[in-house]
């Protein structure tokens, strides 16, 4: 069984970064993040200043501001799509892990995204919130109508998404890096989204949010992506194995088409074949092996004229027919 370092030669391996733990100022940036989270929650759900911004910046209509950069961020927008933004970073993340020789990358996306369906998709259906163009009443929170915006997904998927590349990073310019244009993409689709009207201001803030929760409770989980990557590197080794014993027994044992004849049929004489119903072709088989067998060069050849049966000592050669005479007269 291999482990993880045998994937790739010891001198061709990259040093593993140290993986991020739940530090104090870790632990304290969540639980910020939480009270801001649940004041945002309970500022929409009392109708205070939250709502009434969210309605200020809705009646301003931004869209109808600023309609030349319209088709721009259709477009920009889907930096914060689910599916498009998962399949560009995974594949990136592949490299990587087939580069670092681990199943880190990737379980890491699929931790992060995991719990970014679960926290933010409950939240969506639970509180249930319309959105800037399905609006009943002005300056009401549009709360539990049978919505799906707040947090919006958008903003919060950008957040995850982008931050994870940060959250992998090996060095810390490569994190600086990564920290500031996730930062920037999610900002720049959350207010994409609000000048669009297909959010809430409030909607986005809490996006924010929520993204951020989920990347900060991710070292929670480095102990079960370590079991995960473990077992999965088991099963591929034991798949593997399964893999080659099987190979070689196919090979020495074909079957089908490509199975060989039995030699026996090729072993035999054509004499001794026997033909369909039992019989055997050309004779005994006894008389078939005493007779010898000539070459086509050493027959005697047949010539096109004469017949072919062999002169006959007592047969005498037939005379020409007599010619036609009438009826009791000679013809002549």
């Amino acid at each position: 069984m291999r482990t993880n370092d045998e994937l790739v030669p010891a001198e061709e391996r990259p040093t593993e970064p140290p993986r991020p733990r739940m530090t104090r100022t870790r632990l304290g940036i969540f639980v910020a993040t939480s009270v801001v989270y649940a004041a945002i929650v309970v500022g929409v759900l009392t109708t205070s200043w939250p709502v009434r911004f969210d309605w200020q910046v809705m009646l301003f209509r931004p869209y109808k501001q600023w309609p030349e950069i319209h088709t721009f961020l259709d477009y920009f927008v889907v930096l914060g799509q689910r599916g498009p933004t998962a399949v560009a970073v995974a594949a990136w993340l592949g490299w990587c892990c087939h580069r670092r020789g681990t199943l880190r990358p990737l379980l890491v996306l699929g931790t992060s995204l995991l719990l970014l369906n679960v926290t933010v998709g409950a939240a969506k259906i639970g509180m249930g919130r319309l959105g800037p163009h399905y609006a009943t009443a002005i300056g009401s929170n549009e709360m539990f109508a049978g919505g799906d915006i707040f947090p919006s997904g958008h903003t919060a998927n950008a957040v995850v998404t982008w931050g994870v590349l940060a959250y992998l990073a090996t060095t810390p310019r490569a994190r600086r890096i990564a920290s500031v244009s996730a930062a920037l993409l999610a900002l720049g689709v959350g207010m994409t989204t609000v000048y669009l009207g297909t959010h809430w201001m409030s909607d986005v803030t809490l996006g924010w949010t929520a993204g951020l929760l989920v990347l900060l409770a991710l070292p929670w989980f480095e102990p079960l992506m370590d079991r995960a990557e473990t077992w999965l590197l088991a099963a591929w080794a034991r798949l593997r194995e399964h893999g080659a014993a099987l190979a070689p027994a196919a090979a020495a044992t074909p079957v089908g088409l490509w199975a060989p004849r039995p030699p026996v049929d090729d072993a035999l004489p054509s004499a001794n074949r026997r033909a369909p119903g039992g019989r055997t072709r050309g004779g005994g088989p006894a008389a078939r092996r005493a007779r010898p067998h000539t070459a086509r060069s050493e027959r005697t050849p047949v010539t096109p004229a004469g017949s072919r049966r062999p002169p006959h000592a007592d047969r005498t050669p037939r005379t020409p027919p007599l010619p036609a005479t009438g009826r009791g007269r000679t013809v002549g």
